[in-house]
């Protein structure tokens, strides 16, 4: 997702952004908005679906074992769940270092805690370990993993972007 289109909807004044930077995105109270906690979590988590399926399909097209397929499938969601903010903030004028550092500080934590409880529940489903990508049972344990880790995580990143960590890093940037 476009960091430029995340605030879809809602009112987002770029130039009081700009000079609030990460408190921009946070109430009177301190806090950040649920909403914009869903957003930056959606943003993660898009990353990390697009990365955990592609590991998916390519490791059981590999024949590969369950260990090596969900480790191939969490590299790669931390890789496309990164890439979507370094690209972003990229396109913001940041240099390749400075974008490096943005992505691992906005992304870590909310990736992180998203795989641990998304791969979580796929190993705690009886037979979705073994199920195959044409299985019913596979879909429904990632995409339940999916919605379980996205309310898990939405918290995690209020928190932090209440803070200005996390996703308010890369609001500084665009």
């Amino acid at each position: 997702m476009e960091h430029g289109t995340h605030d879809t909807g809602t009112a987002h004044d770029h130039e009081a952004h700009a000079a609030g930077g990460p408190a921009a995105h946070m109430h009177a109270h301190g806090g950040a908005s649920w909403g914009t906690a869903a957003k930056a979590t959606l943003h993660c988590l898009t990353g990390c679906a697009i990365g955990e399926i592609l590991g998916m399909v390519i490791g059981t097209a590999l024949l590969w074992g369950n260990a090596q397929t969900m480790i191939l499938a969490i590299a790669l969601a931390f890789v496309f769940g990164y890439s979507f903010t370094l690209f972003a903030v990229r396109r913001g004028g940041l240099d390749w270092k400075s974008a490096i550092k943005v992505a691992l500080a906005a992304d870590t934590v909310s990736i992180a805690v998203m795989e641990l409880v998304d791969n979580g529940i796929i190993a705690l489903t009886p037979g979705a370990m073994d199920a195959h990508l044409s299985d019913a049972l596979f879909w429904t344990a990632l995409l339940g993993g999916f919605a379980v880790a996205f309310a898990v995580t939405t918290p995690v990143n209020k928190w932090m972007i209440g803070r200005g960590k996390g996703h308010a890093v890369v609001h500084a940037h665009h």
